[in-house]
């Protein structure tokens, strides 16, 4: 899964060249790639390459797991526009605790030609952790964005990524106004596949609003908790439990191959279900490493 292979379904806008800046000039390709490793001390950050728009000012130790160290990734533009590649790989080592997240929601620009991508590969290793949760993606009208997201995990490793999207500046009654959206997730193990998941949005072909999709709600979002080696049943009843009494809807059911716990979550604000994404990942992380999820601070 590459930004620079799109589906099917993509494959018109990619043939419409960008006036402004085409796809792959000085800034349309940010490259982000974090690697974190055990040290006596805790977690380090060992390699931080970026590119714009991408931009990463060190790490935090706010984290309450002691070993624990955390990168807030920001961006030096208003948001995403069209004819954007990015290409983010983070890799967490052998024994190594890391959290990497945004400094504020990714707001994907209304476009007229092309289309804009995201490709994040993530490797976790043995006995190593990694939250990839960052804050919500904002679709404007008229967008067209494809979003691939891969993990590896070693044996004894855990991860957790979130994700949070909001169909349209909800405040000026902009919903579900852009073109086309769709997010793949794809994870493996030591014995190869682990699952696979995808969302496909597009107003114009199917109201994303019927029953059965996203019905009377538009903010939704996604908390997959990546632990084969965990007692997923288990887990899977305390994270739904902690979601029970979250404003909108959420649930939490086992992911395919014992893999772990995926947890979803609707709501008609943003505030409201990245409660519910942040109450799971609290209950899995205390689950998982026996401390709570970090807090949003950003300083």
């Amino acid at each position: 899964m590459a930004a620079d292979a799109p589906h099917p379904a993509f494959e018109p806008y990619a043939a419409e060249a960008v006036p402004q800046a085409p796809v792959g000039s000085p800034g349309k390709d940010g490259v982000l790639d974090l690697r974190f490793a055990a040290t006596a001390d805790g977690t380090a950050l060992v390699r931080d390459y970026a590119t714009a728009p991408f931009h990463v000012s060190g790490t935090l130790g706010h984290d309450p797991h002691p070993r624990a160290t955390t990168v807030f990734v920001q961006s030096s533009t208003g948001g995403v526009a069209q004819g954007d590649r990015r290409e983010v790989t983070v890799a967490a080592e052998d024994d190594a605790v890391a959290v990497v997240t945004t400094g504020s929601a990714t707001k994907v620009q209304s476009m007229t030609r092309n289309y804009a991508a995201e490709s994040v590969r993530l490797e976790v290793g043995a006995d190593a952790h990694l939250d990839y949760v960052p804050e919500p993606t904002i679709l404007h009208a008229d967008t067209r964005f494809c979003q691939d997201l891969s993990l590896d995990v070693a044996p004894g490793g855990t991860a957790v990524v979130g994700d949070v999207v909001v169909p349209g500046r909800l405040a000026r009654g902009e919903r579900f106004a852009f073109e086309r959206y769709l997010s793949r997730v794809e994870a493996t193990g030591p014995e190869g596949l682990l699952f696979a998941d995808a969302t496909h949005l597009a107003p114009a072909d199917a109201d994303p609003s019927a029953p059965g999709v996203l019905g009377e709600f538009a903010v939704y979002g996604t908390l997959f908790v990546v632990a084969p080696d965990a007692d997923t049943d288990a887990l899977s009843d305390d994270l739904h439990a902690a979601v029970t009494d979250a404003d909108g809807r959420a649930a939490a059911t086992e992911l395919p191959n014992s893999a772990g716990v995926v947890v979803r979550a609707l709501g008609d604000r943003a505030a409201d279900v990245e409660s519910a994404v942040h109450t799971a990942w609290d209950a899995a992380r205390r689950e998982l490493l026996d401390a709570p999820a970090p807090s949003g601070r950003r300083f």
